[in-house]
């Protein structure tokens, strides 16, 4: 796994403008049953694939955390939600809330995270390679391509299930 996570950002560029273009008439013309194949490519990646062989999602980027996650995170910690986020957070270029730092606060050695049962919606969700209208997060899904194994694995086979 660490020489294919270090491999991983060049392989992911070399296909970079291969994927734009992808992801592009994907985008104008999503296939009908788009959705349950991505579903599907999800489900078989991730049963041979064990996230915390790799954690470099928490190693590398933050999350957005929403509200919903402050208070729920700063509920688990018994904290305000404005502590929390004067402890943990800082607002970004985009205005949102995000990790003050990476890697992130709450991934332990052991890569398990310290908050997994209250995590972001962002962390539960990633890499959203199963997400509903997937069309639509193409430059998201490019951009994942280079951080996480599984995401880069599902779209080379989604491009071989569903060529354009």
């Amino acid at each position: 796994m660490e020489d294919f996570l270090k491999q991983l950002p060049q392989l992911a560029n070399d296909k970079k403008a291969e994927n734009k273009k992808y992801f592009a008439k994907l985008r104008k013309k999503p296939p009908k049953d788009l959705d349950y194949v991505m579903q599907e490519l999800h489900e078989e990646e991730f049963e041979k694939t064990d996230c915390l062989t790799c954690a470099n999602c928490c190693k590398t980027t933050g999350p957005l955390f929403t509200n919903a996650d402050i208070e729920r995170i700063s509920k688990h910690f018994k904290m305000k939600p404005q502590q929390f986020v004067e402890t943990y957070l800082r607002v970004d270029e985009d205005n949102d809330h995000v990790l003050k730092e990476v890697p992130c606060t709450f991934l332990a050695e052991d890569n398990y995270c310290l908050i997994y049962e209250v995590r972001p919606k962002a962390c539960r969700e990633y890499p959203h390679t199963d997400r509903k209208k997937f069309h639509q997060i193409g430059n998201l899904t490019i951009k994942n391509t280079a951080i996480c194994p599984a995401a880069y694995n599902i779209v080379e086979a989604m491009k071989s299930r569903l060529p354009k």
